[in-house]
């Protein structure tokens, strides 16, 4: 999917100096992307795995022509680096950090989407391109270049969902970790319309759970919209009633955002339906086969 990453995809990395910044640029680097520069305020002049580290991310914007952020600071000061990347001109910034406050998160998604910048995440593994380049912390050996569309709201189901697919020989396209919070940056509906536009995707693998309404809204978009086939998964289903689940955004309100009533949106929509996630890999690899567009 050359429309988000592609190989002018150009990374600086948010709160590099951490730990968690540090072995993530090391991986990123080893999955063939461009980490073309670090930011950490009053560490600029410094490198980091032989990247080098800026004060301000419009100094690195400027010094290297970055153009994706990946941003490892810590929650409370999560906002400030989000805005300071779009004022930046960054056009993708993949928010790893969790806990974030919600009332900051609305900030952030509103001021990105004014001024351009598509966010993935918060609290989400990020977003990879097999072939082209990783934005985030999704393990390097679980991909393949492939055909394949991934799109996910639970971060270890996505791992075991991609291994899975590299396993039966086949490969991903593109694979988008969401993040498990009530507000994120990209939906479902708004990595859909990237899938359908883009010629290297045959199929979508759509990974759900319980709580919210976006897996819904996603079915009535395939229904309406989307021509390529879905195999989709909801995480929950034996989720007793009132439990609270580990995701902020797995809230059961009213009936809705129940597995049973996701499950049924997307059977109408035509959606190939797994119980479990051991299944996704076979249902892939029988419609891959067959080569059938709904």
């Amino acid at each position: 999917m050359t429309t988000l990453l592609n190989r002018e995809t150009r990374v600086v990395i948010q709160g590099i100096t951490g730990h968690q910044g540090t072995v993530h640029a090391r991986q990123m680097r080893e999955f063939g992307t461009p980490v073309v520069a670090g930011v950490t305020p009053g560490k600029g002049g410094s490198t980091v795995e032989g990247v080098p580290v800026y004060d301000a991310v419009r100094d690195a914007v400027q010094a290297t022509g970055a153009n994706a952020a990946c941003i490892f600071v810590p929650a409370p000061f999560a906002k400030d680096a989000l805005l300071e990347a779009v004022d930046a001109g960054i056009p993708l910034a993949v928010v790893v950090t969790e806990h974030i406050p919600f009332h900051d998160m609305l900030v952030m998604y509103h001021y990105a989407r004014a001024h351009g910048t598509r966010i993935i995440g918060p609290n989400c593994p990020g977003i990879a391109s097999p072939g082209y380049a990783k934005v985030g912390i999704i393990p390097n050996v679980v991909f393949r270049p492939g055909r394949i569309g991934v799109v996910s709201r639970s971060g270890t189901l996505t791992y075991e969902i991609v291994n899975g697919i590299k396993e039966h020989g086949l490969g991903q396209s593109t694979c988008f970790g969401l993040g498990g919070d009530p507000v994120v940056g990209t939906s479902f509906v708004d990595a859909l319309p990237l899938f359908e536009a883009d010629p290297d995707t045959d199929l979508v693998v759509l990974v759900g759970e319980i709580g919210g309404t976006a897996e819904e809204e996603a079915a009535e978009y395939i229904q309406h919209h989307f021509t390529k086939p879905v195999v989709a998964y909801i995480a929950g289903r034996s989720a007793p009633p009132g439990k609270r689940m580990g995701h902020a955004g797995a809230i059961i309100t009213r009936g809705r955002g129940t597995a049973e009533s996701k499950l049924a949106a997307l059977e109408r929509a035509g959606a190939r339906v797994a119980r479990f996630p051991y299944e996704i890999p076979d249902l892939v690899a029988e419609i891959a086969a067959r080569g059938a567009r709904r």
